[in-house]
């Protein structure tokens, strides 16, 4: 007798497990996946769009660095809850970049920054302005 309580309760306890894991599981299928940043496919994806005159300047590890500023900054402004490319941004990526020595116009960091915003709207990570 013991055996069939045990029994119907190790049934008991896997159909409802089953239940809610079932419930879950299309609960979460319903909903779009998160957007996630990966730097190493940010650089291939953004350094790929750069225009020649820029691309000719700036290797993908350049772009890795300003990049890596650029979030620095982003953490820094992280209460905002509009993304976009500004003037504070551009000269927070300047200095950092003249500090370690680089050469960098302001439009090669303009136009990495930019492309930067894009690829989080094509990821999904921000919406196109409105």
């Amino acid at each position: 007798m013991v055996w069939l309580l045990v029994a119907l309760a190790a049934v008991a306890v896997f159909v409802i497990a089953a239940v809610a894991i079932g419930r879950e599981t299309r609960r979460l299928d319903a909903q779009p996946p998160r957007p996630v940043f990966d730097v190493d496919e940010a650089v291939e994806w953004i350094g790929d769009r750069l225009p020649f005159d820029v691309a000719a300047v700036l290797s993908h590890d350049d772009v890795r660095q300003i990049l890596r500023w650029s979030l620095d900054q982003l953490a820094v402004r992280a209460e905002d809850e509009v993304l976009v490319v500004d003037d504070e941004a551009v000269a927070y990526v300047q200095v950092r970049a003249r500090d370690a020595g680089h050469d960098w116009t302001e439009a090669h960091i303009q136009t990495v920054l930019e492309r930067q915003l894009a690829y989080l709207e094509a990821i999904g990570a921000v919406r196109p302005e409105e």
